[in-house]
């Protein structure tokens, strides 16, 4: 699978461009500000309804216009497929797949995968559980819509039981029977994602390691597990066990959504402490790599991959090794940008692949 075209009206600070790409590499140079991220972003908007960076869709309308529209023509096995995503001010999105809406955004999800790889993955290590818990998520989303299905039913329950929990102390009324028919749903919905999680995990690491090891070059020690409350209790024993505590906080404390990964490099120190900026940019970049290997195996062909400023704090090895690796036969097209275009030229020159490189200024777009 790859994307032929691109084409941005009204999308943050582009007014009109049109962009056709090689099914190989594709780099967007240019000074930071200049919009090169920004066409990253509508690609992921074309994978995944939305943006990867801002989550309020309204805020990608160029300034001084009343809406925007992306859209692209993806090739995968010879099949062309037209995908739109435009949107109004005070507008429900729309999105369409050669001129038809989707009944359902989340039908779209996985149909044209695509991995980022972007500084602001940094989160990931360094911010709270939900974090690692969208990335999970995520991967798994895009193989499995049902997943999705379940983890929104999981959230509506969770939900549900919260509110009833908040009436306890603003209302002194508790619903015992209301309480434990939400219980049992929320377990129902929640040992499925648990499950699931777990299966994921299993298939998961073996990638990331490998893809640590070629990028350090097997020289340092890294490990990544999941981390759950179900693994030594059942989800059901957790709720009744912890009522009173959640009556007194006013929330769910046990449960699926405290899902976490744990990060550690030599051995059993934390990587957010002891990692130095190279060796957390490594796990990010194998974190995704291992997204990606996974995808194309459930999908049985090659997302896109995203590679946003993605030479910032790697240094000259390990960016060799890198660009090695996603050249290869195992990576299919790739999106990259940088400041540098006369960098990335001698980069691509040296593992001689094929590169279109785009000059990226002010919202314009130079071949």
């Amino acid at each position: 699978m790859w994307l032929k075209q691109l084409s941005v009206l009204n999308f943050k600070n582009y007014t009109e461009s049109t962009l056709d790409f090689l099914p190989e590499v594709n780099a967007f140079a240019g000074q930071n500000g200049a919009g090169k991220t920004n066409l990253l972003d509508a690609i992921h908007y074309l994978s995944l309804c939305k943006s990867y960076f801002n989550p309020i869709d309204s805020q990608h309308i160029k300034k001084g216009e009343d809406w925007f529209m992306v859209q692209g023509e993806f090739d995968t096995d010879d099949r062309l497929d037209s995908i739109s995503c435009s949107l109004k001010r005070n507008q429900k999105k729309q999105f369409k797949r050669n001129k038809k809406d989707y009944p359902r955004l989340a039908d779209h999800i996985g149909q044209f995968p695509s991995v980022m790889i972007s500084p602001n993955d940094s989160i990931i290590i360094t911010e709270g559980s939900e974090e690692r818990r969208k990335f999970i998520d995520n991967v798994i989303s895009q193989t499995d819509n049902r997943y999705l299905d379940t983890l929104i039913t999981y959230n509506r329950i969770l939900l549900q039981r919260n509110a009833v929990l908040k009436n306890i102390k603003e209302r002194g009324v508790f619903d015992l029977g209301l309480m434990e028919v939400l219980n049992v749903q929320l377990v129902d919905v929640g040992e499925i994602i648990y499950e699931r999680r777990k299966r994921f995990m299993a298939s998961f690491l073996p990638e990331f390691q490998r893809h640590y090891s070629f990028l350090s070059e097997g020289v340092e020690a890294v490990s990544l597990e999941y981390e759950s409350q179900l693994h030594q209790n059942e989800f059901l024993a957790l709720l009744n066990q912890t009522l009173e505590k959640d009556r007194i906080l006013e929330r769910t404390t046990q449960g699926i959504h405290k899902d976490d990964l744990s990060f550690t490099i030599h051995g059993d120190m934390p990587l957010k402490k002891f990692g130095s900026q190279g060796q957390q940019k490594s796990f990010l970049i194998a974190l995704k790599l291992a997204q990606y290997s996974f995808l194309q195996r459930e999908k049985k062909y090659k997302p896109l991959l995203l590679l946003d400023d993605i030479f910032d704090k790697l240094d000259e090895k390990r960016t060799k090794k890198l660009m090695q690796m996603v050249s290869e036969d195992e990576f299919g097209q790739i999106f990259i940008t940088d400041t540098d275009a006369f960098r990335l030229e001698k980069i691509f020159e040296d593992i001689a692949q094929p590169i279109r490189i785009f000059a990226i200024q002010g919202g314009t777009v130079d071949v």
